[in-house]
């Protein structure tokens, strides 16, 4: 096992950065990125109304976050696997997947603004590389049936 990890260090190193950069995204969010959610979701949100929000510009800070951590997931995914159906299927279950989130998040908070749990689901999907964590044991497991 560890002969393998120093046969493939340039690999572990870039997974390395790669894994950092997700890890940069989430401990800067509250600098990059527009979301009135972050804080309101760590305080006594229950009891709290939803915050004053300004859609549109929420619609793209969660969008160019999700796009960040798609890039960085799809460029970890290529790293680990090297075969581009995954890579065009994983590309095509973000595109799908993220409108969904996106389009499902902002009609709730539209609509339905008392469903705070699903309101909080919904933006952890976008904010988070979720899907990431999904694809690679899938992935992984693919791989080895074949």
């Amino acid at each position: 096992m560890l002969k393998k990890l120093f046969k493939n260090k340039t690999k572990v190193v870039v997974g390395l950065i790669l894994v950092g950069l997700l890890v940069v995204i989430r401990a800067f969010e509250n600098n990059l990125f527009y979301d009135p959610f972050l804080n309101y979701f760590k305080s006594d949100y229950t009891n709290n109304p939803i915050p004053i929000y300004n859609p549109i510009k929420l619609f793209f800070s969660l969008g160019f976050r999700f796009y960040l951590n798609s890039m960085i997931s799809l460029a970890l995914l290529y790293l680990l696997f090297k075969d581009s159906k995954i890579i065009k299927f994983s590309t095509l279950l973000y595109i799908v997947l993220g409108s969904i989130l996106m389009i499902s998040f902002l009609f709730t908070l539209k609509f339905f603004p008392a469903e705070k749990m699903t309101i909080f689901y919904l933006r952890r999907f976008i904010i988070q590389p979720i899907f990431l964590i999904l694809f690679i044991p899938a992935f992984y497991y693919q791989k080895k049936i074949k």
